[in-house]
């Protein structure tokens, strides 16, 4: 399975919004479902579930370095539910991410922070099906407030660049089973 960087998907909700943010990525997979039928809350089931180990360890890791310094971490919220439980509705906070919209084939979450906003884009692309080809991509946005935001996302970038293909590559696998 190749999971490739790519383009902001024009059908994203947050590509209207594209222009106002500092940094924008894309990834896309192919998604192999013979009926194309893959919910948004299946799509969101499989995200955080499939947050590798490496990935968890540096984000208790990133936890206990931005506590410091007053930002948010996902333990100053009530802990994240067996995804299995997961509601995934507009306003429902799972962790660090808020869910900020949802639709029949795109779920958005993030958080706004003091330092800087970002946004997680899941798009399930059955529109595609005229090629035989449905796409899962994953796109982050962030919007900068101040210095702080910069200097943290600076060593936080390449390691986001890593875990997200690993995430949607598992997601894929995760789907294509159900």
């Amino acid at each position: 399975m190749k999971i490739k960087k790519t383009e902001f998907p024009k059908e994203s909700a947050l590509s209207r919004e594209k222009v106002i943010f500092d940094y924008t990525d894309s990834f896309m997979g192919e998604v192999l479902n013979a009926d194309g039928n893959i919910t948004t809350a299946e799509i969101g089931k499989a995200f955080f579930s499939s947050t590798p180990q490496w990935g968890k360890k540096m984000f208790a890791f990133r936890n206990s370095i931005v506590k410091m310094f007053g930002l948010k971490t996902g333990t100053d919220r009530s802990k994240i539910q067996d995804p299995g439980d997961l509601k995934l509705e507009v306003g429902q906070q799972v962790g660090i991410f808020k869910i900020f919209d949802k639709t029949e084939n795109e779920i958005i979450m993030g958080e706004n922070d003091k330092h800087l906003d970002f946004r997680v884009s899941v798009l399930y692309d059955k529109a595609k099906r005229n090629t035989g080809k449905n796409s899962l991509t994953i796109s982050t946005t962030v919007k900068y407030h101040n210095w702080m935001g910069i200097l943290y996302f600076l060593p936080v970038r390449p390691f986001h660049q890593l875990i997200v293909p690993v995430m949607l590559k598992k997601m894929i696998i995760k789907l294509e089973e159900k």
